[in-house]
């Protein structure tokens, strides 16, 4: 399979780009899709009506090329001789065909009807040919259906017949047939059904190319063409789309000739391959698809939202939804959801009724909260201010100002639980009060160490604690606790005072302890 890809240059591969200019870096915004997979890989695949599929019980087959060598059996306790739907969309290896086959029309005349259906749960855009593989035998007559609504309802997309007037009442066409002006009409076609031998002819094929072909030309040169038409002709993006395919099998291959009822063995469906090349519908709004439980959901930019990123994602609803668009060509159009500034949809907890949109990192931030709160969401306090636990986090009052004192905190900020900072020797929330050893000195000090008070650092020799910094001495005394001596002239040093004899009593002291000391080396 040759998956349609557009030239170089017009890919729609990517959805944004990073752009300077004068106010700084920002994003520039394209159309853009998926590129195209075969999507069998992930396709559902459900055969009905009930017991169509062969092996239980257990029968035989013959082709319609030996029609009279039916040795072959079909078993489905048997891996080897089983034929099981999934084998439709598996990988072929090692050159052996698997397929899945249907019972024998053993019950004629009674229609042998089988319909196969492919899900993907997902929007689909087909981009090359629907090819159905047949084993031996296409099928007389058969639909080819699409569902745009994951199964609920059903629409043509091409009929099959060896006959197209006798089976559907419709005149036989082909692709080459269409113009622009009817590329999206429903025909039926005898090019996939009449008989000319089983091995030769496996293939039944809903013509995608061809039909792109009749707007861009037979080698799909001018896609220029194709994506301008995409855009202006009314139900071409529509007829290219799909969640769900049915096969209606209508009536198997007869081998060029009338059903013969005496071997009715070699009547029966047999599909051994299902190629779907499609890329995910994105609305051109994605640049890829991915699988995420199981199910294909389009990783949505331009802010947008949903499986086929089909609406805009909440908070960017300032206008109404729009797909990208491939006009201009090139870089087509991406048509990006807006951030909507509202109240009920900026989540600004009541203290900002505007949001902005930050492409650059692709957020939306509240725009000039109130209240004294900062944030992406107006959810903080403003620095100098503390969060009130008391009331919610949507009242006008639910930061409050730290008030840190400004001579016994370190900084105006205070934690979340508003307490400040404070200096050395400084307590209280609010770094309003000293720490029992301190007293307050105001100004750039704030509290400062008690020098002396009245009942630890008494000042000796008859001084008074000033202001717990100095002590006030007697006029014969000095020193930090009053604790030195002053000689004057007047009454000179030998008054008989606590100094002169603490001074005695200590000389008195050592004498003794020599003399002791002098006994004891005796």
């Amino acid at each position: 399979l040759l998956p349609l890809l557009p030239p170089a240059g017009c890919q729609y591969d990517a959805c944004r780009a990073l752009r300077g200019s004068e106010a700084g870096p920002g994003w520039e915004f394209y159309a853009c899709q998926p590129p195209a997979a075969n999507m069998k890989e992930v396709m559902q695949i459900r055969v009905d009506p009930p017991g169509i599929t062969c092996g239980n019980p257990p029968e035989r087959f013959c082709t319609l090329e030996n029609p009279y060598l039916c040795s072959d059996e079909c078993d489905a306790s048997s891996p080897d001789l089983s034929h099981p739907p999934q084998l439709m969309g598996d990988r072929e290896r090692g050159g052996l065909v698997t397929y899945w086959q249907t019972v024998t029309w053993s019950r004629f005349p009674e229609p042998l009807l089988a319909n196969v259906t492919l899900s993907w749960n997902k929007s689909l855009e087909v981009v090359d040919d629907l090819v159905v593989t047949f084993e031996y035998g296409r099928p007389t007559s058969m639909v080819l259906e699409k569902s745009l609504d994951k199964g609920l309802s059903w629409q043509p997309y091409q009929y099959y017949a060896d006959d197209c007037l006798e089976v559907f009442g419709m005149s036989p066409k082909r692709v080459s047939d269409l113009a622009p002006t009817n590329l999206t009409r429903v025909i039926c076609t005898e090019q996939y059904s009449r008989w000319v031998g089983a091995k030769e002819q496996r293939a039944v094929v809903f013509e995608v190319r061809a039909r792109l072909a009749v707007l861009a030309g037979p080698k799909l040169i001018n896609m220029d063409a194709l994506w301008t038409r995409m855009e202006t002709m009314k139900g071409l993006r529509d007829f290219f789309t799909f969640t769900n395919l049915r096969l209606r099998l209508l009536r198997p291959a007869l081998g060029g000739t009338y059903v013969q009822r005496d071997n009715l063995l070699k009547y029966f469906y047999a599909i051994s391959n299902i190629d779907v090349p499609a890329r995910c519908k994105c609305n051109l709004h994605a640049a890829q698809c991915v699988l995420r439980d199981a199910t294909l959901q389009c990783d949505c930019d331009h802010n947008t939202s949903g499986q086929d990123c089909q609406r805009c994602s909440p908070g960017f609803q300032s206008r109404s939804w729009k797909p990208g668009s491939y006009l201009p060509l090139l870089k087509g159009t991406a048509n990006t959801c807006e951030v909507e500034e509202s109240t009920t949809n900026c989540e600004c907890n009541g203290h900002s009724n505007r949001c902005s949109y930050i492409d650059f990192i692709n957020v939306i931030t509240c725009v000039s909260c109130k209240h004294n709160t900062r944030g992406q969401n107006c959810q903080y306090c403003r620095l100098g201010y503390y969060r009130n636990a008391s009331v919610s986090l949507q009242d006008e009052d639910a930061c409050v100002e730290c008030e840190c004192d400004a001579e016994g905190s370190a900084s105006p900020h205070c934690s979340e639980a508003g307490l400040c900072q404070c200096k050395q020797g400084a307590t209280g929330r609010r770094c309003d009060s000293c720490l029992p050893e301190y007293t307050w000195r105001g100004g750039v000090a704030g509290c400062a160490v008690k020098q002396c008070d009245g009942e630890r650092l008494l000042c000796q020799n008859g001084g008074t604690c000033e202001d717990f910094q100095r002590c006030v001495c007697p006029e014969s005394f000095s020193g930090s606790f009053c604790e030195q001596k002053v000689c004057l002239k007047k009454t000179g040093c030998l008054d008989n005072t606590e100094g002169s004899a603490s001074v005695m009593t200590s000389q008195l002291y050592l004498l003794t302890l020599s003399f002791s000391i002098s006994l004891a080396a005796c």
